[in-house]
């Protein structure tokens, strides 16, 4: 199957007077995917997709948009581009209705064309009986969910979302995933996001490249970047009461780590099924009442703390 590039960055870099914010960065974007760009705050996200939509020019190196250079051909690069920024706002003195049918105006859809899609698009983000109110009167989630609909209304072949779940509450956030997933899939739109959200990510992405400090650490699905992290496979274990002895498990042969849960253990090992069993002999010999016992693959957040040497943390950058 030959996939169609959407996105290239080649070699895109970005500096701030000394400080390099993205350093040497390439990677493709095949259309109809949805691509996950993730990484701790300050590692280089934000500027990296503010360069791919022509808001600022990189220092050095390419980005091209459908074909197009963002810089030599910015009006053409970015026709077909629905962008949600991070720090995005709406128009807080015109109505939910109002703020769409401008975004669609100003994109020169056809009335009819607009006041279908804005129709469907209130169903999907379940703003429908509130598109009389104002845009101040809107809570984040809200007013995220409105962005969204602006971005979409033109139906764009493209889709850019920076954190677009970012500090919302859980129902605002499944939602918005949902319909993102939903829409590419009706339409073939492509989806770059980018997120710290790690469960995020591998939930909606088709593939997802991992920054850290400007530099991309990895690019592919993320069922191969699992599979790359071999030590992160573990073995799960809870009681009823009491518990092992920490130490004991660590003595087994080939555990490499025991984490402590709450009522539990999570053993690292790059041989959980041999470890379940001498934790299942263990428990019988000490009379340690098991609840659950299972193996564990590698979750993606494994592979991003492997890659980045820990948590999401603040770089001292000028952006996410």
């Amino acid at each position: 199957m030959n996939e169609e590039t959407v996105i290239e960055a080649r070699s895109l870099v970005r500096r701030y007077d000394k400080l390099v914010a993205v350093d040497n960065v390439s990677f493709e974007v095949y259309r109809g995917e949805i691509f996950g760009f993730l990484g701790p705050n300050g590692a280089g996200k934000t500027t990296t997709v503010r360069m791919l939509t022509g808001v600022i020019a990189p220092t050095g190196g390419t980005a091209l948009v459908d074909g197009h250079d963002v810089v030599k051909e910015a009006i053409a690069s970015r026709e077909r581009l629905g962008i949600v920024p991070e720090e995005g706002n709406v128009y807080v003195d015109m109505s939910i209705w109002q703020n769409i049918m401008l975004m669609a105006e100003l994109h020169g859809i056809a009335r009819r064309r607009r006041r279908r899609r804005a129709e469907e698009l209130l169903e999907l983000f379940g703003l429908a009986d509130r598109r009389r109110h104002k845009g101040r009167m809107l809570s984040k989630g809200l007013r995220q969910r409105l962005m969204l609909s602006m971005a979409m209304v033109s139906d764009p072949e493209i889709l850019f979302l920076d954190e677009p779940t970012s500090g919302l509450d859980v129902a605002s956030a499944r939602l918005i995933r949902e319909v993102i997933i939903h829409d590419s899939r009706e339409r073939g739109a492509t989806v770059f996001l980018t997120t710290h959200n790690i469960a995020e990510a591998d939930e909606i992405s088709s593939r997802v490249a991992i920054i850290d400090k400007g530099h991309l650490a990895a690019v592919d699905t993320p069922e191969v970047l699992r599979a790359s992290v071999e030590a992160s496979r573990s073995v799960e274990v809870t009681f009823a009461s009491g518990g092992l002895d920490p130490e004991a498990i660590a003595g087994i042969v080939g555990v490499e780590k025991v984490k402590p849960l709450t009522r539990g253990l999570r053993i690292y090992t790059r041989k959980p099924g041999r470890v379940a069993q001498e934790v299942a002999c263990l428990a019988r010999e000490t009379g340690a009442g098991i609840v659950t016992l299972a193996t564990c693959e590698p979750s993606l957040e494994d592979v991003f703390l492997h890659l980045t040497g820990g948590a999401a943390r603040d770089g001292g950058k000028p952006d996410g």
